[in-house]
């Protein structure tokens, strides 16, 4: 009976892990898909989860949409904030031939505006969704509690993964986006339209890191200017374990990265969640330097 009971706590905490492991890959799927096409670490992806936290949530509370509806327009309002993103920073840099370092600083500076304007126009207290939201409702699955939000949240990840997998692997889009990955100069000689490519990259990705910023917020019930920064420094974990610019690194690295802190906090202790997290990170490193999948030359001009 002892040991029935311990295996059900261990099967519940890994349906926890799924469920954050699957917002940690969705976010991490928009960041290096980003670096993949434009070949930039872009720092203010984390403040832009945060805004599409907010942006759901002032969604439901003064338009009243439901879920499905704040869910799509936060993705909607987050893809264009990229693309402002993109054409406001990153296409005069790339027109110049900035080094590396110079887009990187230059999406720091646009984290630090999004976050103090988020603070100055809602305040540094956290906010949080309006109750009754998400459906209260648990199934149970042999002993095990599955909750709507985890199930939705699980469903919801693989469905927008699954969907940019096929369209990177499957369809003209995608062969287009991995010959610009390959080369940006030799894709535009074969005709491709490589800024309009950049444009629709920044676009999905940051529609991708508004939808995780919403299920972290809907998991966590709590809102606030800088809950951006932490998923910010996961996601550079994520896509550095994976291999940089492989989107089935993105995918993998992120579920384990939460199933190690769930994992972390269940057995050791909530304090040292993030030490056992990036820990493990270190000690893979070791192994294998490149990442999980990290087989990617330098970039061709």
């Amino acid at each position: 009976m002892r040991l029935t009971g311990l295996t059900i706590v261990l099967e519940q905490q890994l349906v926890n892990a799924l469920s954050l492991g699957c917002v940690y890959a969705l976010f991490a799927l928009g960041f290096t898909l980003i670096f993949g096409v434009l070949g930039v670490i872009n720092l203010s992806h984390g403040a832009i989860f945060m805004v599409g936290a907010y942006a759901a949530e002032q969604a439901v509370a003064s338009f009243a949409l439901p879920l499905w509806g704040a869910l799509l327009f936060a993705f909607m309002f987050c893809g264009l904030l990229g693309l402002a993103i993109d054409f406001l920073v990153l296409r005069p840099l790339r027109a110049r031939n900035a080094p590396h370092l110079i887009p990187m600083i230059a999406t720091i500076g646009v984290a630090i505006i999004l976050n103090n304007g988020i603070q100055g126009i809602f305040g540094a207290q956290s906010l949080r969704f309006p109750p009754g939201l998400v459906p209260e409702e648990v199934l149970l699955l042999g002993g095990l509690q599955l909750t709507a939000l985890e199930l939705g949240i699980i469903l919801l990840s693989f469905v927008l993964m699954t969907v940019l997998l096929v369209v990177l692997k499957k369809t003209q889009f995608g062969r287009a986006l991995r010959a610009i990955a390959e080369s940006p100069k030799a894709a535009y000689l074969l005709g491709i339209n490589v800024e309009g490519l950049f444009f629709m990259t920044s676009f999905a990705a940051a529609g991708l890191g508004g939808v995780a910023g919403v299920l972290i917020g809907l998991y966590s019930n709590a809102l606030f200017p800088l809950m951006g920064q932490p998923m910010l420094h996961k996601g550079i974990a994520v896509i550095i374990l994976g291999g940089m610019g492989d989107i089935r690194g993105a995918l993998i690295a992120g579920l384990f990265l939460g199933f190690a802190e769930v994992l972390s906090v269940a057995y050791i202790g909530s304090s040292m969640r993030d030490a056992v997290g990036f820990g493990l990170l270190f000690l893979i490193l070791l192994v294998r330097p490149k990442g999980l999948f990290g087989t990617l030359q330098e970039r061709k001009v």
